[in-house]
């Protein structure tokens, strides 16, 4: 089921990528995070980024996007330059996992 936001469907897409960073590579990783941010930045559709950074010694961060709709994140991860603009990035992480999601309701603080 879908339900609508401002009358329309939320087509809306949540990607999540929890990110193990190989010991003492964090400072790498936030380079290349640095420079692909950017660039993911301008690819039509994108809407934002979020870098969380482990609050204990795991190692585990997470990297978070949102997409106006699934297509444009597929457009883009389905892409030629894709995979190499992301390259840098895995120098730095030994595990990855992937999530998606299809936003169907977002909670927004209260108004006063």
């Amino acid at each position: 089921m879908r339900t609508k936001q401002n009358g329309r469907p939320a087509d809306k897409l949540s990607v999540v990528y929890s990110v193990h960073v190989v010991e003492g590579g964090e400072q790498g990783f936030l380079d290349a995070y640095e420079r692909i941010r950017k660039s993911v930045a301008a690819v039509p559709g994108h809407l934002i980024d979020r870098l969380g950074e482990p609050i204990d010694d795991s190692r585990q961060w997470v990297i978070s996007s949102e997409w106006e709709t699934p297509e444009h994140f597929f457009a883009w991860q389905q892409g030629e330059d894709h995979r190499a603009l992301l390259e840098p990035l895995r120098v730095w992480v030994d595990q990855t996992q992937s999530l998606r999601f299809r936003i169907i309701q977002e909670t927004v603080g209260a108004k006063p």
